[in-house]
């Protein structure tokens, strides 16, 4: 009996295993034109390609956290893309196909308009959202006392491809500064400016570089002050260093002006009822109703500094962005109250600022007033 039971329950075992690998086991029926033609409409009614940078940077950190956040199966897909950098990434945004989305920086569409002679730029491409901003740093020698001593001088940007090789052409461009171009690694640079070698190494990054920030004090290297924003108002932000951040390098209660260059979100301005368009919107709609997303970790703490409703100097907002950011923000100052008049004088004199301005001009001048005022603040 025990034998007929033992035997009755490896039958019963054996048809169970039998059954669950055959309820498992993937479909043998082809799929017919019809069926495959479903699924590939669906996997790219709303899949979305987004070109981030070099693996090593800060931009394929950022697409990640944009994937992960906007994820929605068949609903909204975000494929991230390593690619070569800011302006690389414009030119893709132009002529790639895949490429819907992109990392830049602000003054790209001047080294587009200057260097390549590329038409139309700002019809053709919108920024989403500005994201952070970058410093420009450009450390001297002990012999260059201002920009104008660089004149026919060695400067290095670091390796090819990186920030600097776009911003500070630019700069030195619009000062009337001819240099000698060098591109080294960072390392062998600031090596060769120790020695003397060359006057000075241009860094676009976030503040503080930690590399900078460890030099000992009485080097006799120092920062380079920009003499004044009216040259560079149109594409940049203003920006400062400071003993915080380089306390070797700028003395205690000493400050140092310089130009902020903002990162930017950008996309092709395809015409509205295009697929591309829908997509598009789409993608800038839930980064709008999923930014509570980007604010905890796992995302970048950098999007903490993000305002999705600040302005680009010389851009123009993606349309389906501009209507969100008007329909949820409320009424910003465009003037400083009366009580602050005296300073917003002293930051317009500061910076040279002059002039009829638009109204988003205006609002951006604002913000960088009341950037700058904490600062002043802060530094009491």
């Amino acid at each position: 009996m025990l034998k007929s039971l033992l035997g009755l329950g490896c039958v019963l075992i054996a048809c169970l295993t039998a059954f669950t690998a055959i309820a498992q086991a993937p479909s043998t029926k082809a799929p017919t034109p019809a069926s495959e033609a479903v699924t590939r409409a669906k996997r790219n009614a709303w899949t979305l390609g987004l070109e981030s940078g070099q693996l090593e940077g800060l931009y394929p950190r950022l697409a990640s956290d944009i994937q992960r956040a906007l994820d929605d199966g068949d609903n909204m897909r975000v494929l991230p893309m390593l690619a070569y950098g800011a302006s690389s990434n414009l030119e893709d945004l132009l002529y790639l196909r895949g490429v819907d989305v992109a990392f830049t920086q602000s003054d790209v569409f001047e080294y587009f308009r200057t260097e390549r002679k590329i038409p139309n730029l700002q019809s053709r491409v919108n920024y989403i959202m500005r994201l952070y901003n970058t410093e420009l740093h450009v450390l001297a020698g002990p012999d260059v006392k201002s920009y104008e001593d660089l004149r026919g001088k060695k400067v290095s940007f670091g390796p090819p491809g990186n920030s600097a090789t776009l911003t500070g052409p630019i700069i030195l461009q619009r000062l009337g500064i001819e240099y000698q171009p060098l591109f080294l690694d960072h390392t062998s640079g600031l090596e060769q400016l120790k020695r003397g070698e060359i006057a000075a190494i241009v860094r676009v990054v976030g503040k503080p570089i930690d590399q900078l920030a460890k030099l000992p004090a009485g080097s006799g290297l120092h920062f380079l002050a920009i003499p004044g924003m009216k040259l560079f108002d149109d594409i940049y932000t203003i920006g400062e260093l400071g003993n915080k951040d380089y306390p070797t390098l700028i003395a205690q209660g000493d400050k140092v002006e310089t130009i902020s260059v903002p990162t930017v979100l950008a996309a092709y301005n395809w015409p509205k009822g295009n697929d591309h368009y829908r997509r598009l919107e789409r993608f800038t709609q839930q980064m709008f109703a999923k930014w509570d997303k980007f604010q905890t970790e796992p995302s970048s703490p950098k999007w903490r500094e993000v305002n999705p409703s600040a302005t680009v100097p010389g851009w123009t907002r993606f349309s389906a962005a501009e209507e969100l950011v008007k329909s949820s923000a409320p009424a910003e100052a465009t003037a400083p109250a009366p009580a602050r008049s005296d300073e917003f004088e002293t930051f317009v004199g500061r910076n040279a600022i002059s002039g009829a301005r638009t109204k988003a001009q205006k609002e951006q001048l604002f913000r960088d007033f009341e950037n700058w005022r904490s600062r002043q603040g802060g530094e009491r």
